[in-house]
């Protein structure tokens, strides 16, 4: 069923890609990824890939503050109920520290199928702001969708090869860079409980 709702909503072009975009960020799985999708309307009609990478991230925008407000309204019991205070309030600071970079990671990897939502989840039920959730998950989807059609402009047919051949090493380089921003926020704290 769910295969014949995502077809019908490929026929309504960029709206079906935004009502798409909001039901698989909001925890809804859709049988059309919508990286495929957009990498298709990018190849086939280059002429509407901006508008298209524009609703895409709008859809999913609106589908990931959804799941968040979702988790952050009913999250914390289910939290509280699985992990000793201890733990609880050990994890509650490394997420308030570094959560936010699990967050991005699978939000703008778009060859690895990371757990974004397990994440988005993660950072509603820790009440991560949500502005910062908002500005991280904003720049994620920008990057991925936006390079996306970007590829499916400049490369057409040949975009979908190139993701294959260079996907481990896109997320390769994230992860790295991910690493490095941790590793930079640690030394600044020692640096600043020294001084």
């Amino acid at each position: 069923m769910l295969k014949d709702v995502t077809e019908i909503l490929i026929r309504y072009g960029t709206l079906g890609l935004f009502v798409i975009g909001v039901l698989d960020s909001a925890g809804i799985p859709l049988p059309a990824a919508m990286d495929l999708l957009l990498l298709g309307v990018a190849i086939k009609t280059p002429e509407n890939a901006w508008l298209a990478a524009a609703v895409a991230v709008v859809g999913s925008l609106g589908g990931n503050i959804i799941l968040f407000r979702a988790a952050r309204l009913g999250g914390s019991r289910f939290v509280k109920k699985d992990l000793p205070e201890e733990e609880q309030h050990r994890f509650r600071r490394w997420f308030a520290r570094y959560g936010l970079l699990t967050v991005f990671i699978p939000a703008v990897v778009p060859i690895v199928p990371l757990p974004l939502k397990v994440f988005v989840v993660s950072a509603g039920a820790m009440h991560t702001p949500t502005g910062r959730f908002f500005i991280v998950i904003l720049a994620a989807r920008l990057l991925r969708y936006f390079g996306l059609a970007f590829l499916g402009i400049q490369l057409g047919e040949n975009a979908e090869g190139f993701l294959r051949n260079n996907g481990w090493g896109m997320v390769a380089g994230l992860v790295v860079m991910a690493l490095l921003v941790m590793i930079v926020m640690r030394w600044y704290d020692r640096r600043r409980a020294a001084a």
